[in-house]
C-alpha cells in the first residue's frame, strides 16, 4: 500500500472514532492523473445519500494528455461499500458534531482506496492538549536518550 494523497488536517481537526476503507469509482483519465501523483483531498467530505456514499471537494487535476474527454476536478464520485457499512456510516455521521473524513487514499492490489474516518469536531483547546501531549512526548524522548548515550 502506497499512499497517493494524505488528508494532515483531518486529524488535526477530528477525534478518528472509526475507520473505513472504501473503494472509489473512477474514469480512465482520473486514476492517470492520481498515478502522477495529482490529487488533493485537503478540504474533501463524504456524506451517505439515498443509500449511498459520495465524496466531495476531492481535486484530481486533469491528465496532461487526456483530450475531450478529460474529466472534471472537483465532481462528487461514489464510494464503493457494503450496504451495511453504509447504513452505519449513515447512522455515525447523523449524530451532531460528527463528520465523515477521508483520511488518505492509496493503492491497493492496483485499485484506489480510500481511507474512511467518523470524526467529532475537536475544539481550540482539544487540539492545544493534543500538542502539548506530542511536546511533552517529545521532550520525554529526548530526556531518555540523552540518558542511554551518556553510559
Amino acid at each position: 500500500m502506497s499512499d497517493i494523497v494524505t488528508n494532515h488536517k483531518a486529524r488535526r481537526d477530528y477525534l478518528i472514532l472509526e475507520t473505513y476503507e472504501a473503494g472509489i469509482v473512477l474514469h480512465g483519465t482520473e486514476v492517470k492523473s492520481l498515478r502522477a501523483g495529482k490529487g488533493q483531498i485537503g478540504d474533501a467530505f463524504a456524506r451517505v445519500d439515498k443509500d449511498e456514499a459520495w465524496i466531495y471537494n476531492v481535486h484530481i487535476d486533469e491528465y496532461s494528455h487526456g483530450n475531450l474527454n478529460n474529466h472534471i476536478p472537483k465532481t462528487p464520485r461514489k464510494l464503493l461499500l457494503h450496504r451495511s457499512e453504509i447504513r452505519k456510516l449513515f447512522e455515525l455521521a447523523s449524530v451532531k458534531g460528527n463528520a465523515l473524513v477521508p483520511l488518505s487514499m492509496y493503492w491497493k492490489n492496483g485499485k484506489v482506496k480510500v481511507s474512511l474516518g467518523v470524526g467529532k469536531g475537536k475544539v481550540e483547546h482539544d487540539k492545544r492538549e493534543d500538542i502539548k501531549k506530542r511536546d511533552d512526548d517529545r521532550e520525554m524522548k529526548r530526556a531518555t536518550m540523552k540518558n542511554f548515550k551518556g553510559r
